[in-house]
């Protein structure tokens, strides 16, 4: 009996052009295959131009080696590279806001949020909001303790990851043209004797 593929999250990284309508291109990738986009973040990168996407799917290494090679068939596309969470560095940010006035009244939960890591942005008389950075599970956690505290809204944005045994992009790019570079200009011997070479 065939031993089953375990699927898990991968980070795929995307160096591109900053083109117009890529990024449709590039979720129509996904959609074809039926895969579930579960982050997309879009950023400039170290290279001035050139923006990175990093996406996160849940499936087996084989699917997202094949979605990485038909990534890169994008004329936009620069590189792609897939990695698991284990060889990434990345981290969430999420904002959470609830009353005012329980925060007051309760100095537990100022106590909660010290432990959790969150910090204010907003304090109003109806309402603060918090700021939380790190791993899902880390985020979500917070919103089930505030959640007693009547906890009004939340939001959590897209991944940002660093791929950790990398040189960066940039790096690649100088070797490439170290190892491949371009040819000199040769100027044209006819440029400036048109009349002489097309007159009959």
């Amino acid at each position: 009996m065939e031993a089953k593929i375990e699927k898990q999250e991968f980070n795929i990284t995307v160096y591109t052009e900053n083109q117009i309508g890529l990024l449709n291109r590039i979720a129509i990738i996904f959609s074809r295959r039926k895969l579930n986009i579960e982050s997309l973040n879009t950023s400039p990168s170290e290279i001035e131009s050139i923006h990175r996407f990093n996406i996160v799917i849940t499936e087996t290494e084989e699917v997202v080696r094949k979605v990485a090679r038909q990534l890169e068939k994008q004329v936009e596309v620069l590189k792609v590279y897939f990695n698991t969470n284990e060889d990434v560095i990345w981290q969430e940010m999420a904002l959470y806001k609830v009353p005012t006035e329980v925060i007051a009244e309760h100095v537990s939960v100022e106590r909660l949020l010290r432990e959790h890591g969150a910090r204010a942005v907003v304090i109003r008389k109806d309402y603060t909001v918090f700021e939380a950075t790190g791993h899902r599970e880390e985020t979500d956690n917070l919103v089930t303790v505030l959640q007693q505290y009547g906890l009004i809204e939340f939001v959590r944005s897209a991944r940002v990851a660093i791929i950790k045994n990398s040189d960066g992009f940039h790096a690649k790019l100088k070797e490439f043209e170290r190892l491949e570079p371009g040819e000199d200009v040769i100027e044209n011997e006819y440029l400036n004797t048109g009349e002489k070479v097309f007159t009959m």
